[in-house]
């Protein structure tokens, strides 16, 4: 007799899980994003429920914690033939009661809105999702960047600690080996932003994106999107109303947006001028 899904254990997922992750992301038609899964289930902490038949995983999404001040949750996936039976709705609560009394933020899709609403989240942003290949229009940034490097490491750390508003070390640290690019921006050695492109799929993700003015944020995407023939895709605030006009200027196109969501706090911390866009919508 099969064990009805509300009975179900829910496990720790792993690096050891990363396929199942994304044979259940491919499931939903989302892309597999194998790089992305291997990223946060090696920062993170999944969270999954195996299907009884053995037909990989039922359900899974990935938990972020920022010292104890902050968490986020992403890759919120129900298989398709377990959907709207009320497993996802099962999986956050658990995970929400994992996290106790810490705030929570995640990036929500229409679909999955409701059932955040539901758990009492509040849509306190907006991300706008923009892709395309990159071609530069008009007069370019004059702030020069370069290939970041060991040595400014320690700067990036404080840099992204000071704008994110929590340290996030254990995810920065693996950009080196995580993305295909990394540059910063800085002025009189001070550093004042930095960028990573990461492949995915097809396209190249820019993220995260901080920097000290608009003008550093368009040298930043123009220098990474010089370092690939891939499309750039990448998640930006709609408030930098003018970075989202001019990628859109240099050939990056509307795709889709995302409620940025809270549980436990009016907003997200650090400060928002200078974050223009996450390193993914998963991590927060």
């Amino acid at each position: 007799m099969q064990t009805p899904l509300a009975e179900l254990p829910i496990r720790h997922l792993t690096t050891d899980d990363l396929l199942a992750c994304a044979d259940l992301s491919e499931d939903r038609g989302w892309p597999r994003e194998e790089h992305k899964w291997g990223l946060l289930l090696a920062a993170g902490t999944g969270y999954g429920i195996d299907d009884p038949e053995g037909k990989g995983l039922v359900t899974a999404c990935v938990l972020m914690r920022y010292e104890t001040g902050l968490a986020a949750i992403g890759m919120v996936l129900v298989a398709e033939r377990h959907s709207r039976q009320g497993v996802g709705r099962r999986l956050m609560k658990h995970v929400l009661n994992e996290v106790g009394s810490t705030p929570v933020t995640l990036h929500a899709t229409p679909n999955g809105k409701p059932l955040y609403e539901e758990l009492g989240f509040a849509t306190t942003g907006r991300a706008e999702m923009v892709r395309g290949h990159f071609t530069a229009s008009g007069p370019q940034p004059q702030v020069a960047t370069r290939p970041a490097t060991a040595e400014d490491l320690p700067a990036l750390l404080r840099l992204d600690n000071e704008v994110f508003g929590f340290d996030r070390t254990h995810m920065i640290t693996r950009l080196p080996a995580f993305a295909d690019q990394l540059r910063v921006a800085e002025d009189d050695e001070v550093l004042t932003g930095y960028a990573a492109a990461w492949p995915n799929m097809a396209t190249q993700v820019v993220g995260p994106l901080i920097a000290r003015d608009t003008e550093t944020a368009k040298a930043l995407i123009a220098s990474l999107a010089a370092g690939t023939d891939r499309p750039l895709r990448t998640d930006i605030d709609v408030r930098h109303e003018e970075l989202l006009a001019w990628v859109k200027e240099c050939g990056l196109a509307p795709v889709a947006f995302n409620a940025v969501m809270t549980l436990g706090l009016p907003k997200l911390p650090g400060d928002w001028t200078r974050r223009f866009a996450p390193l993914t919508v998963a991590a927060g």
